[in-house]
């Protein structure tokens, strides 16, 4: 009996150790944007109106869009991102701009991508999109989940004179985005640029800040990658974009990430927050990937995140480039790990119940058939001196 009660403890214990196991309180998550004035043309407060002023913003290839990480395609002839002229000399100044939908950065145009796509393209700006303490603002989401934050580098194709006139042209504009999250350490190089934000706090606002290393601000590794043709996120729409989403993410810590949340103010001095836009339809649109994604694995939590991905990269020991794989990288988390231990347990029990079931019948069948046979036979002195 003794016997019977240790295996039917374990059979309960897998079951319900299993289904502990298995719940995911992340899937309960939702965001939702804030009421707000509009700025100029158009606001995040009337998305669903944007295509009346800007038809662009209803195309079937807008973005940003959710990375389906089982549905995406490796392509290997998709090359790892390689970049010029980006360390800008402290003694050149750049233009640091509050537009009332983000921050943005200009760029001089020796900022160049040079490897990974088919043309060379110039820089640009770079911008912004975030959410607030308690929600996650990324445009692109990873099987559904959001981050804290992301950093869009725009680039125009070097076939043509000006961002203005690329912009209209299809290939004309290439984005390096990266997502953000938090981390237990400050980002050298995002110090810098953070630290100016209170002098353009209000709309409108601009001023010029020293050149960086605006490689600093992107992960260390180029090469790990989704790639998809899109849109801009904001009006006009213009669906002329080879967007390029890095597969690691940037760290920044609890303090900067509060920084960049809760200091760029819009029209009537309220605070920006949730400058985003909600994935859009992928409308038979392929992905690529650059790397080889696992065919099983967990989708990415979100938040802060606990995408299922390998440990920080700190090869360097810097934390200039502090980050971790992003999304696409899956393994399997320590839930999943012991969710499978639960199961086989389980298997294994049920299966050693069986067979102990069976020979015990088997060995109480063949006692019973013995016991019909045996001769009594008393037990003599010398038997009981052994």
């Amino acid at each position: 009996m003794r016997l019977h009660h240790f295996w039917f403890f374990l059979l309960i214990l897998s079951i319900l150790g299993a289904k502990v196991i298995c719940h995911d309180p992340e899937d309960l998550q939702h965001e939702n944007h804030p009421p707000g004035p509009p700025h100029g043309h158009w606001s995040y407060t009337d998305i669903t109106e944007w295509d009346k002023v800007y038809p662009a913003c209803g195309g079937k290839e807008q973005s940003p869009i959710d990375l389906n990480t089982q549905e995406t395609r490796f392509e290997p002839s998709l090359k790892p991102i390689t970049v010029s002229g980006y360390d800008v000399s402290s003694e050149e100044r750049l233009k640091l701009k509050n537009n009332g939908h983000t921050v943005v950065l200009q760029l001089p145009d020796s900022l160049q991508i040079t490897g990974g796509l088919a043309n060379t393209y110039r820089a640009a700006q770079l911008h912004f999109h975030w959410g607030s303490l308690s929600s996650p603002g990324s445009e692109h989401t990873v099987n559904g989940k959001k981050f804290p934050g992301e950093i869009h580098v725009v680039h125009y194709s070097s076939s043509y004179k000006s961002l203005d006139e690329a912009v209209t042209q299809p290939g004309g504009l290439a984005v390096l985005a990266a997502f953000i999250q938090e981390g237990p350490e400050e980002n050298d190089s995002y110090r810098h640029l953070l630290s100016y934000l209170e002098n353009v706090k209000e709309a409108g606002q601009s001023t010029d800040i020293p050149g960086f290393d605006i490689r600093g601000l992107l992960p260390r590794q180029l090469d790990r990658y989704y790639r998809y043709n899109g849109s801009l996120t904001t009006p006009p729409c213009f669906q002329t974009v080879n967007w390029t989403i890095f597969n690691q993410t940037v760290f920044l810590s609890e303090d900067q990430l509060s920084i960049l949340e809760d200091t760029i103010h819009h029209d009537d001095d309220h605070i920006l927050q949730m400058n985003f836009r909600e994935p859009q339809s992928l409308n038979g649109r392929l992905v690529l990937s650059s790397f080889r994604a696992p065919v099983s694995g967990r989708k990415a939590p979100g938040g802060a995140l606990a995408p299922s991905s390998s440990a920080p990269d700190s090869a360097d020991g810097s934390s200039n480039h502090s980050e971790q794989e992003a999304p696409g990288a899956q393994t399997f988390g320590t839930g999943e790990l012991l969710a499978i231990i639960f199961g086989v347990l389980f298997v294994v029990t049920a299966l050693s119940f069986f067979i102990y079931v069976r020979q015990n019948r088997k060995r109480n069948h063949r006692s019973s058939d013995k016991k019909s046979n045996v001769i009594y036979k008393a037990a003599t002195a010398e038997d009981n001196m052994a």
